[in-house]
């Protein structure tokens, strides 16, 4: 079975990390992608200024790119962080003065998901304190993708590569989902289906499928191990987004893999094999 390729997206913030952030649209573009995704991309900046903003809108748009998935802000990516939302103090400061920054430059260029990664445990803070914490910070980022027409992604990350992240199984990310929603009314929070962090983890991801398809608002893949391209290592990602679609899942798949030391340009060999 082949790979699907009409739905692939390339994330930006860990494929063409070798030039600078306003031509990777560009080099995307030349590799065959019209869409791309990214990490917030101004660490320890939640709000730039205007004209990065703008150099960034203006990048995407000469390359005929279409931004599909943004990070709120979340620390330090690649790093000891692993977002912001639920960490006490400036941490989460930060990310609610980013909530807006990143709503409306999504809508300027015509993103519709957001995706807030949840933030670390901390010590001398208890994990019910984190919680509410989460949850109050998460409401407002769902208010503000409503705003602006978009989804609020909340995702599920790897224990042995985040060991303090609380949500590391679908289930626990899926809750979180729910008591947005629930909060809200809004019924705009939706899962974030990374099969990679999934597999870390050690979950049955043929049922995770089936279990959360109508849920899942965005999915990202690399193969597992190594985080590389598909055919680097051993899952079955063609079966794996073959069973997603069949479970009613239309949407976007993010290219979330590490390049591998001939470059990024180099590193969609496997699309050889799209659509066979």
């Amino acid at each position: 079975m082949g790979f699907d390729s009409t739905r692939f997206d390339v994330n930006l913030s860990i494929l063409f990390t070798e030039l600078p952030l306003l031509e990777r649209p560009a080099a995307a573009a030349a590799a065959g992608f019209s869409a791309v995704e990214l990490w917030w991309p101004w660490t320890r900046m939640p709000s730039p200024p205007q004209s990065e903003l703008d150099a960034l809108r203006d990048a995407l748009r000469e390359a005929g790119t279409q931004l599909v998935g943004l990070n709120f802000y979340a620390g330090e990516l690649p790093g000891p962080d692993r977002g912001a939302l639920s960490v006490p103090g400036e941490e989460s400061a930060r990310f609610r003065a980013n909530i807006d920054v990143a709503a409306d430059f999504a809508h300027s260029v015509g993103c519709t998901a957001l995706n807030a990664l949840y933030g670390n445990r901390v010590d001398g803070v208890s994990p019910e304190a984190q919680d509410e914490l989460a949850l109050e910070n998460l409401v407002r980022a769902a208010h503000a993708a409503d705003r602006v027409g978009a989804v609020l992604l909340v995702e599920t990350l790897n224990k042995p590569e985040s060991p303090r992240y609380p949500l590391v199984s679908a289930a626990a990310a899926v809750e979180v989902v729910d008591k947005v929603n629930a909060e809200t009314g809004l019924g705009n929070a939706r899962f974030l289906l990374d099969l990679y962090h999934l597999s870390m983890n050690g979950e049955d991801l043929p049922a995770a499928i089936d279990a959360y398809a109508d849920r899942t608002g965005h999915v990202q893949i690399a193969d597992n191990p190594g985080r590389g391209a598909p055919g680097t290592g051993s899952l079955p990602l063609a079966a794996l987004l073959g069973r997603l679609r069949d479970a009613g899942y239309d949407g976007w798949v993010g290219l979330e893999y590490k390049p591998g030391p001939q470059g990024s340009a180099a590193s969609f060999d496997w699309l050889a094999d799209a659509d066979k």
